[in-house]
């Protein structure tokens, strides 16, 4: 917007002077090959004018034709110059010269909105041909001149003959016809009103046949019903010349068709007469007048050529006119059939067809229909025709309203599917049971036999049929089906459930008698969803959060809560994870035991996850998620049972192992320890006592051992005591045993026995005597050789500590007491000695004693 100055010469003087009106100015950019025209409307104000800028002058006229591609600026003195003018933008193609390749039609969209365009295209083919259109799908659809299109695009062919300029005909987009040829030379235009989007139908232009007609349309019919229009050139004034105008159609499969002549005017023919020609495939053709029946119930592709007569010309006088329908509708008889749910409480039937290319044509009482829907509750008549089972779809829903948690009465329900009108000429290819539960209560799942087994890339389902679980108003749960070797038990779903079956290995779910699920009720729970989970001896169970392998739900949660048998060790493993980037809160994975006596573990989506845990008892499961801001919270786990037994053998055989090894050490030790004993014992001696028992050392005994008793220390000595027995005097009853107060007492007595090694004789008339002395030739007790060096078996050995060891050397001194060269070892007084058993020499396996009776 701008406003106009206009230059006023008052005498000499040059005044610019505004103008009290307003005016509108704008940049225009024309097309290469295009040409823009400003063109006043007609019966429009005088005082607007379209000027064109050019250096320093202004040309302004009412009409306003730019052709350089180039900016040019251009002025009108008005401000709402979309009122008075319009444009129009014209485009030449001339295909005269050359051969014409396909030439794609795009007006700009964007360009004067605030007035009413007219697009033209001025088409040029060589002589004897025709310019060929074609329309992308779905093509155009004729109209009559005084009708206008919906979407305010009305497009409008012209062609230029000798005789003068002939409308072909006025057309809209959304229709039936494909292309239209052209004879030589035409116009193409789409008119657009002021302040409408330009939404154009993109046609090409080529260069079509040798010409056989004026003009030549090609029509796909859609399949039927339908119905399509067409009119003669120069609708409805009529057509003089002699000329034949064609239309091709093809008919869909399976369908019939009919021709109409709904309004036919006749022109004064001066030769020939207007004849209509059909050609029915490529075989079959004929000819028919105008006011003859056509063509009924047809079938197959067909051509209609009409042929004008020599008309004659004049004010008054009629040309040829003709509007004719062509309808189309489906051959064959339908298979009709009655569907009643009025006895199943909640049950609704949808009827589908999955294939876009078949004929199948579906009524519902009597109403065609694109998807058959029976409402629960109602009766209805279906009918079918030419519909291929294999292309038609069955799904039922049933909706179950579940008791109050708060009823006194609460009886598990069992999920069946019910039987269903077996006139219905579709098998059940899906079944759904919506469950809605009242008081915000939970939902409780279970197998009615078994146990149920999710589905995962690893762990198919291989049943016949499987459950696809979901919240109805969240996402999906989990793909599953009933099965022995599941370990799903029962899942708890907080809120309404959907549950939909879907065949496997069966083509007819109509024939699934038995129940699918039993369904109860429970308080609500905190979690979304929580699994009851035993586990198999057998398998790994595998658990998937829901929508998996898809995201969990923003803030949602689940929990599995997972048995353990006795004797069994559970190994959980993290085999798929995926983590989101969180915006708020935080995803988390926690383990811990039911007894809440263990160690409870969590992680978040910013940790790692540890794999394996190992659980010794029953444990839960527990995920949650974040509010993500990019990526998903997605994870697959693995359960996995061993045995104990098995798992701790290996430790089991290392500690036996280990205290085996001590054993062996220590029988070692102990071996070691007595052997070294009996080294230090190898000295020890016995004596003999002719006549009596053998004894052995350290069989003399006290109450109380050396070191716990001071027997052994004498604060005096009394001589009449220790030496009493050497007085002829003495009392007779001061006893010549070593007893005291009941108590022994260190004495010392003479030697009395045998003097050398050979033994006693068996009675006392023996001639061995101890008397029996070679004079008084003075003999040392002991012989160191045969003292210390004793052969065996003859003497047994006698612990030198023992309180009966006593030397040969002493035999001669009255006073049992000695000193010289070879002192032997003090003579030991204690009761330990009493606790100390005979040993078994090394090369023998009896004692000593008993080796020398054997030897006696």
């Amino acid at each position: 917007m701008g406003s106009c100055v206009f230059p006023v010469f008052i005498g000499l003087i040059l005044l610019q002077i505004q103008k009290i009106s307003e005016c509108y100015k704008m940049e225009v950019t024309p097309d290469s090959g295009t040409i823009v025209t400003f063109s006043k409307k007609e019966g429009q104000g005088l005082d607007c004018s379209a000027c064109k800028d050019e250096d320093l002058s202004q040309t302004c006229n009412s009409i306003l034709k730019l052709t350089e591609a180039r900016p040019t600026n251009v002025t009108f003195n008005c401000s709402q110059p979309g009122d008075i003018f319009t444009v129009e933008v014209n485009q030449q193609i001339d295909c005269s010269t050359s051969g014409c390749s396909i030439i794609a039609v795009h007006p700009d969209s964007t360009r004067f909105l605030e007035f009413s365009r007219t697009f033209t295209w001025d088409l040029k083919v060589q002589a004897g041909r025709m310019f060929q259109l074609d329309f992308p799908s779905p093509g155009m659809r004729q109209i009559k001149p005084s009708e206008s299109c919906p979407d305010k695009h009305t497009y409008t062919i012209i062609t230029y003959q000798r005789a003068g300029p002939a409308t072909i005909g006025s057309f809209c987009g959304n229709g039936t016809i494909s292309r239209i040829q052209v004879l030589y030379r035409g116009r193409v235009t789409l008119e657009v009103p002021k302040g409408t989007d330009l939404n154009p139908s993109n046609f090409k232009v080529s260069m079509g046949p040798a010409a056989t007609a004026l003009v030549e349309v090609d029509v796909k019919l859609s399949r039927g019903p339908s119905s399509a229009d067409f009119f003669t050139p120069n609708y409805p004034t009529g057509y003089y010349n002699v000329d034949k105008i064609k239309w091709n159609f093809a008919v869909q499969p399976m369908n019939n068709f009919t021709v109409y002549f709904r309004q036919y005017t006749a022109p004064e023919c001066q030769k020939n007469t207007v004849m209509c020609d059909y050609a029915l495939g490529d075989k079959t053709s004929f000819t028919m007048a105008p006011t003859d029946i056509q063509p009924t119930n047809k079938q197959g592709d067909f051509s209609l050529t009409l042929t004008n007569c020599d008309a004659k010309r004049g004010e008054k006088v009629p040309g040829l006119s003709l509007n004719f329908n062509v309808e189309v509708f489906r051959s064959g008889t339908p298979y009709v059939c009655t569907v009643d749910l009025r006895n199943e409480e909640g049950l609704s039937l949808q009827i589908e067809n999955k294939n876009p290319e078949s004929y199948c044509e579906m009524s519902l009482n009597s109403v065609m229909q694109e998807k058959i829907v029976v409402p629960a509750g109602t009766k209805a008549d279906l009918s079918f025709l030419d519909c291929p089972v294999q292309d038609l779809q069955l799904t039922a829903t049933k909706v179950i309203d579940c008791p109050s948690v708060s009823a006194r009465d609460i009886s598990e329900t069992l999920l069946t599917i019910p039987a269903l009108d077996s006139s219905l000429p579709v098998p059940l290819h899906q079944f759904t049971w919506l469950l809605r539960v009242q008081d915000q209560g939970t939902v409780d799942l279970m197998s009615p036999k078994g146990s149920l087994h999710q589905s995962v890339p690893d762990k198919q389902c291989n049943e016949r049929v499987s459950l696809v679980i979901s919240e109805t108003e969240g996402s999906n749960i989990g793909l599953f089906c009933s099965a022995a070797e599941g370990a799903v038990q029962k899942i708890q779903i907080k809120g309404n459930v959907s549950i939909t079956v879907t065949p496997n290995n069966t083509k007819d779910l109509s024939q699934e008698k038995e129940p699918f699920l039993k369904v109860g009720t429970s308080p609500e729970i905190t979690e979304n969803v929580i699994y009851t989970v035993y586990p198999l001896i057998s398998g790994p169970a595998y658990l998937a959060t829901p929508n998996w392998p898809d995201g969990m739900n923003s803030s949602s949660s689940v929990s599995w809560i997972i048995y353990i048998p006795q004797e069994y060790t559970a190994e959980l493993m993290f085999s798929n994870i995926v983590k989101p980037t969180c915006d708020s809160g935080h995803t988390e994975v926690t383990v811990g035991p039911l007894d809440s006596q263990g160690q409870t573990q969590t992680w978040r989506e910013d940790q790692s996850f540890p794999s394996p845990i190992i659980q010794q008892q029953s444990f839960y499961l527990n995920m949650s998620n974040c509010e993500p801001k990019s990526g998903r919270f997605a994870v697959l786990s693995k359960i996995s049972l061993q045995k104990e037994s098995k798992k701790f053998l290996g430790i089991i055989l290392a500690v036996f192992g280990v205290l085996l090894l001590l054993i062996i050490i220590a029988l070692i030790v102990v071996c070691v320890i007595r052997k070294r004993k009996n080294k230090s014992n190898a000295n020890r001696s016995s004596i003999f006592i002719p006549r009596g028992k053998n004894v052995l050392p350290g069989n003399a005994t006290f109450p109380k051992s050396r070191a716990d008793n001071e027997s052994h220390v004498y604060a005096s000595i009394d001589d009449s005591t220790m030496y009493g027995h050497l007085d002829k005097n003495q009392p007779a009853e001061v006893d010549s045993g070593a007893w005291s107060n009941g108590h022994q007492v260190d004495g010392y007595r003479s030697f009395t026995g045998p003097t050398d090694s050979i033994p006693a004789a068996t009675d006392s008339s023996a001639e061995y005597s101890l008397d029996r002395r070679e004079g008084d030739v003075f003999q040392p007790f002991l012989d160191p050789a045969t003292t210390f060096n004793l052969p065996r078996p003859r003497t047994p050995l006698i612990s030198q500590g023992s309180l009966r060891f006593e030397d040969r050397r002493m035999m001669d001194n009255t006073l049992n007491t000695f000193k010289g060269a070879g002192d032997i070892n003090a003579i030991r007084l204690s009761a330990d000695e009493s606790r100390l058993q005979p040993q078994m020499d090394s090369d023998s396996d009896s004692y000593p004693e008993q080796e020398y009776d054997e030897a006696m």
